[in-house]
């Protein structure tokens, strides 16, 4: 025997064979089902992170970390600017760009899409989409060659290859006559050649996106060759916002500083929504084993009826009964608790392996290929989440053993000797 007494009793009840099948049974289930929870908490969260950085990875490989944008006045001495910016100790890349909305057409189609004027030499410091070409390279948008590159889904739509010529169109101010009369706007077309195609893999840039030099971007809406403004890169993207506020203090009111977590919020928000709509419903799964310990634990105080009157007879306190059933309890909801959580870790941890061999085994694709551009399940376990995730099945457990161990410290010993 060993002390505390209460803890002792309670790991023999937990041993003893002499309670009932359906006693057992519902303690097995009940840790089976907390293992089960918190190892389908721990895969889904993870699947759901490795999702969300999958996401942000394709959509900032053509955006940028963060924007900084300006009235034309003010972006005259850009360059001033971007010494400036680069001088931050966290600022790996600082390149101009100018964004125009417009269409684009070749033939009878007809597509709305984002003309973005770069600078092809300063644009890979702050994105990857030189790595996401198909065809052609960006070295090749060189100014005054009217070289165009498509996002793979816009190419598509238009059904265009490389060295076919489109038509882009886009709307400028108009001050003649005519736009005091109320039109207000004027179309700028030209024609450019393709001279290259991109796939990012998101259907936000995929679809919509065209690049061309900045001072072709700046011909084509009539402007002086000045740009709308500077795309920089952090070397912490989760720096990007606390960077972008701090450079909106210290720039001043006149320039609008933006971040990824601003231009793309509703998609992190989705998920964001999705992963809290998520945890919550598999946590239900052991919210309900939770309960099955409830009733196993009072159907074991309804049993034990006799020996907590002897316990009680011989001394024992209140509190020590309620230690004796709660230890009983923590002992199930615990060690289910951590089964699911080397259970929930191992799957995890190896989702690159198991879909692959499921995927085989069954004949069918979790992501198919000729639909879906990520074919891989991707993974990311956040250690904070998974002790979240642990901690939570543990207290629930605790919970879990209060009611019952407070109705067998209530029980009176003569009354549960009367009949015995």
């Amino acid at each position: 025997m060993f002390y505390p007494l209460p803890i002792y009793i309670g790991l023999r009840y937990v041993r003893s064979r002499s309670r009932g099948f359906f006693v057992s049974f519902i303690s097995w289930i009940s840790m089976a089902g907390i293992c089960v929870g918190v190892a389908a908490l721990i895969v889904v969260i993870s699947v759901m992170n490795g999702l969300e950085g999958e996401l942000r990875s394709r959509l900032l490989s053509a955006a940028s970390h963060a924007t900084v944008s300006a009235e034309p006045e003010l972006m005259t001495s850009w360059q001033e600017l971007a010494v400036a910016l680069r001088a931050r100790s966290k600022v790996v890349g600082v390149a101009p760009y100018l964004e125009l909305q417009g269409m684009i057409g070749r033939g009878d189609e007809l597509r709305a899409a984002t003309v973005r004027g770069i600078d092809p030499k300063l644009e890979p410091q702050v994105s990857d989409i030189s790595q996401r070409m198909l065809r052609g390279t960006l070295a090749d948008l060189q100014p005054g060659t009217q070289y165009i590159v498509l996002g793979v889904g816009l190419a598509y739509a238009l059904d265009a290859r490389i060295g076919d010529e489109i038509t882009v169109l886009v709307p400028t101010a108009d001050t003649s006559q005519q736009a005091i009369a109320g039109i207000g706007v004027r179309p700028r077309i030209q024609s450019f050649i393709v001279s290259g195609i991109f796939e990012v893999g998101a259907q936000e840039h995929d679809n919509v996106l065209a690049l061309v030099h900045l001072r072709d971007a700046a011909d084509l809406a009539g402007v002086a060759e000045v740009p709308g403004g500077l795309r920089i890169k952090f070397d912490d993207i989760f720096s990007a916002p606390a960077q972008a506020r701090e450079l909106r203090r210290e720039l001043g009111p006149g320039y609008r500083v933006s971040d990824w977590s601003i231009e793309h919020a509703s998609y992190f928000r989705a998920i964001r929504i999705e992963k809290t709509m998520m945890t919550l419903i598999l946590m239900l799964i052991v919210a309900v084993a939770a309960f099955n310990i409830v009733a196993a634990l009072v159907m074991v105080v309804n049993e034990k009826r006799t020996d907590i009157a002897i316990l009680r007879t011989i001394g024992m306190t209140p509190p020590a009964i309620v230690g004796v059933f709660v230890a009983q309890g923590l002992v199930i909801g615990w060690l289910g608790a951590l089964l699911g959580l080397a259970l929930g870790l191992t799957l995890a941890l190896n989702v690159g392996v198991i879909v692959p061999f499921l995927e085989d085994l069954f004949g069918m694709h979790v992501f198919d290929p000729t639909v879906f551009v990520i074919s891989e399940v991707p993974s990311d376990v956040q250690w904070p989440q998974v002790a979240g995730i642990t901690i939570t099945a543990l207290a629930l457990t605790v919970l879990a053993t209060i009611y019952p161990a407070l109705r067998g410290a209530a029980t009176e010993p003569a009354e549960a000797l009367r009949y015995e």
